[in-house]
């Protein structure tokens, strides 16, 4: 595995200030793409692991497995792995590999809740994730889904509006 087009630079805005942010552990996986993490939420079993390997696949870079740092700073959320972690994925019947590239902190840019397919609406209403005072555009996603990366990756193009929906789960 590798890290993808994400991209693994740490922005100065994040590193210029001094101090202590407010900040949390969720059991999450998180990738990101073009400088912009998506955080992958659900119950044990879910899917979480094996749709972020998957987007890895598709370029993805990884930020974290298992658990996600969230950190708030200048007015937006901030994803990275917990420092025992980083680095590691689980793939359920391999193993847990390490030493893999990661990025992070990364700015968060989508929440991603893992249902069962039947939970997932057909035409959303939109929701928000919300941590640590501050919060981002949710979606309800079915991780076992063929499709599933490619609407990880349309719903972080909506999300950053570098494409457009008519309706769903990021109409105003």
């Amino acid at each position: 595995l590798h890290a993808g087009r994400g991209g693994c630079h740490i922005p100065a805005r994040f590193r210029s200030r001094g101090g202590r942010r407010p900040a949390m552990l969720v059991h999450a996986s998180c990738a990101a793409r073009d400088g912009e993490a998506v955080l992958l939420l659900g119950p044990p079993g879910s899917g979480k692991s094996d749709l972020l390997l998957r987007l890895l696949g598709l370029g993805f870079a990884l930020v974290a497995d298992d658990q996600v740092r969230l950190a708030a700073a200048n007015g937006r959320l901030w994803a990275s792995a917990p420092e025992a972690l980083s680095g590691t994925i689980e793939v359920r019947g391999i193993g847990l590999l390490s030493g893999q590239p990661a990025c992070g902190p990364l700015p968060l840019a989508l929440a991603l809740r893992l249902v069962p397919r039947e939970a997932v609406p057909r035409l959303p209403e939109p929701r928000r994730y919300a941590a640590l005072g501050l919060s981002v555009p949710e979606v309800a996603l079915h991780a076992p889904d063929a499709s599933a990366p490619l609407k990880v990756a349309l719903a972080l193009d909506v999300a950053l509006g570098r494409a457009r929906l008519a309706a769903g789960a990021f109409a105003a």
